[in-house]
């Protein structure tokens, strides 16, 4: 199957201009020479731990966000304006002109409202959306975006006709530590661990079962499909807990999973990145082993019947393409549910998977909203199509995840070759 390389470089994408052209500084010196006079490592004139105090944090900083809360005057900035940012490099920035996202989600997943001349603290990545931006990470500390309301400062490079130019922001410094530069991964509650090979048939993490979910694209369904399914697993009596493996942070997914019952969830930004995309694909398939082997774990109200991991975007997105092959995914999940936005895009879906190796157990997501569609799709397929509230019954649910009476046995092996 052919896939969209999607490895970080802009494979013959024009970088954009920053959208907005940045406007002169009061005393009439542009941005850029106002970075290029600042000395390369120093804290701003006055008082910074107030000033670091009061600026909005995002989502993905939000552990950054509590260590500064703990001791503010433990940091500092470095303003070296040729110094090149690595993803997860947190960032004090100047929010200069207002453009997609108007809001900054806050570590408690507030819509933090954005007003030009507003000091955030934002982290570097870069970002796939299909729906949105394309965007990289920067190649110095100049004037970049904010590609997502989650905290992402990136350089957009291509983006949907639908959705406005991106939020110009400039860069103030990077964040420091005694350390050197603070980093996500410095801070996150989980490291992430190399990958190992699972033996055929053992599984991994105590055989517990495991349960993708994957779809065509990105607003597929997928994770209001993982939601419904642990709505319906948890009220089965099945102790869920759930996960998404990669994408771009934000905080409303992991809240949806909680919200539906899950009793544990995490995702990609509590073990250090703000994203996945742009990153080695050996780290993107070590933050899926790392964080399925934390999800099968016990936790505090002990170890779980069953874990479910979302795998963003859609299967022609490189990064995810892979996963599906690598042994990592495949000697661990036991089930593929795919969620589609129409019935063609489910039958191609379905076949797709197939040349991947994988043999999707249920087609659910965007496309089962409308009856017709669905019919259309079970016509179609020789898969199980169910309307995604359905995952919601306990009964469907159980079907669907293939577990039986008894809670933790997988009744159909790997769904993967």
């Amino acid at each position: 199957m052919s896939i969209l390389d999607t490895s970080p470089d802009l494979r013959g994408h024009a970088p954009r201009p920053v959208a907005v052209p940045l406007r002169a500084a009061a005393s009439g010196a542009g941005v850029a020479a106002d970075a290029a006079a600042r000395p390369a490592t120093a804290r701003p004139a006055g008082p910074f731990a107030p000033r670091l105090l009061r600026a909005k944090k995002a989502y993905s900083t939000r552990f950054v966000a509590a260590a500064i809360e703990q001791d503010p005057a433990a940091f500092g900035l470095i303003t070296d304006p040729a110094r090149a940012p690595r993803p997860g490099d947190v960032v004090l920035a100047r929010v200069v002109t207002i453009g997609q996202h108007r809001r900054l989600e806050s570590p408690v997943s507030r819509r933090q409202i954005l007003f030009e001349g507003d000091e955030i603290l934002v982290s570097y990545g870069s970002r796939y959306a299909a729906d949105q931006f394309l965007a990289v990470l920067p190649e110095d500390l100049g004037p970049c975006h904010l590609a997502a309301a989650g905290g992402l400062a990136s350089r957009v490079v291509d983006q949907h006709a639908d959705v406005e130019d991106a939020t110009v922001i400039e860069p103030i410094g990077l964040l420091s530590t005694s350390d050197g530069v603070a980093n996500l991964e410095a801070f996150a509650p989980h490291t992430v661990r190399p990958a190992r090979a699972e033996v055929p048939g053992a599984g991994a993490a105590s055989r517990v079962p495991v349960i993708a979910v994957v779809g065509t694209s990105m607003n597929s369904g997928k994770s209001t499909t993982l939601a419904c399914l642990a709505h319906g697993l948890a009220a089965a009596g099945l102790t869920v807990h759930a996960g998404k493996a990669t994408g771009t942070g934000a905080g409303n997914d992991a809240h949806l999973f909680t919200d539906a019952g899950a009793h544990r969830v995490v995702d990609f930004t509590d073990f250090g990145r703000p994203s996945t995309f742009g990153l080695p694909f050996e780290d993107v398939r070590d933050v899926f082993a790392t964080m399925v082997d934390v999800l099968a774990s016990p936790a505090e109200h002990g170890a779980p019947d069953v874990v479910l991991v979302e795998i963003a975007d859609g299967l022609y997105q490189g990064d995810t393409s892979r996963l599906l092959t690598d042994d990592a995914f495949r000697s661990v999940v036991d089930r593929v549910v795919f969620a589609a936005g129409d019935a063609l895009g489910a039958s191609g879906g379905i076949l797709a998977l197939r040349a991947l190796g994988c043999e999707p157990s249920v087609v659910s997501g965007v496309l089962t909203a409308s009856p017709l569609a669905t019919a259309e799709a079970r016509v179609a397929l020789d898969v199980d199509v169910v309307p995604t509230y359905d995952l919601c019954l306990p009964a469907i649910a159980l079907a669907a995840a293939d577990l039986g009476p008894v809670a933790g046995r997988v009744g159909g092996g790997h769904a993967v070759a």
